[in-house]
């Protein structure tokens, strides 16, 4: 009896350090996704319950949909960044709304106020005004900034290196060191470079063991973790107040790769130098 007693404290104790250990890893889970939400009213101002949203990722032809709920909000999560969307709002007696060209930004949540009229009237014109939000506003949940395919392919850069486009964020510097100038890495909010983190798709990529300067894996050979053309979206946070984001003190650097199209794409780059360019 004595024994099946201490058997049994035995696997409580257990359980308890294997949860211990295994909660840090499921609270640290990254955003790679996004979002559509917002609220449909009539041309009355009179909110819409039970309206039809479809938005169809032109690209692939994925679909996402969903319908209205009390008050006319409704959201569409975990859709994939990028686009361009054509999302279509329909409802019974009522002229159907499109809104073409719309990109996602990756952890931001795209708000839309569809407004529509009533099928006996008709309308000569429809003029869709988006406003981006500002980088720090209540509908965020931290300091952030997202860059898309679009701005890495027209924005210069050197060494086709992710860091040269997370340098973009205010919050980000770059540290060199005190003997020969040579970069560090980049460190966010004035902490250790080796106080960031990296994820790929939401799997953490940081140099656990510290050998990196700039906190990512092949940041000591001065090379990308991952292929810089495989890259869809880049965001960098700091200090978020989001469940779903952690795992670091400086800054979050969150990549997710770029998925297939019904389209044939390729890219190629070449590094080349001579003697007339070394000073």
């Amino acid at each position: 009896m004595r024994q099946n007693q201490d058997n049994m404290k035995l696997k409580r104790v257990l359980t308890l350090v294997f949860t211990a250990f295994l909660f840090p890893f499921m609270a640290n889970a990254q955003v790679t996704s996004s979002s559509i939400t917002g609220i449909v009213k009539s041309d009355k101002g009179e909110p819409l319950e039970g309206a039809s949203i479809k938005a169809i990722h032109t690209p692939s032809g994925t679909s996402y949909g969903t319908i209205s709920r009390s008050g006319g909000n409704f959201t569409i999560p975990n859709m994939r960044v990028g686009g361009p969307y054509t999302i279509t709002v329909t409802f019974v007696g009522y002229q159907p709304l499109e809104y073409k060209g719309i990109n996602l930004q990756l952890g931001d949540a795209t708000k839309l106020t569809p407004t529509l009229v009533s099928g006996a009237e008709s309308l000569a014109d429809v003029n869709v005004v988006m406003r981006k939000n500002s980088l720090i506003s209540k509908s965020l949940t931290g300091t952030s900034i997202s860059v898309d395919r679009t701005e890495m392919d027209l924005l210069p850069t050197i060494t086709r290196n992710i860091n040269d486009f997370a340098r973009l964020s205010p919050i980000a510097q770059v540290r060199s060191s005190s003997t020969d100038g040579s970069p560090l890495g980049i460190s966010f909010g004035g902490q250790s470079t080796r106080y960031n983190q990296f994820s790929i798709d939401g799997a953490n990529s940081t140099d656990i063991f510290g050998l990196s300067s700039n906190g990512t894996n092949g940041g000591q050979a001065g090379i990308n973790p991952i292929p810089f053309d495989a890259i869809s979206q880049l965001q960098v946070i700091l200090s978020p107040y989001d469940v779903t984001q952690g795992g670091f003190t400086g800054g979050g650097m969150n990549a997710v790769t770029r998925s297939g199209t019904n389209e044939m794409h390729g890219s190629a780059y070449g590094y080349y130098q001579d003697q007339s360019m070394v000073g």
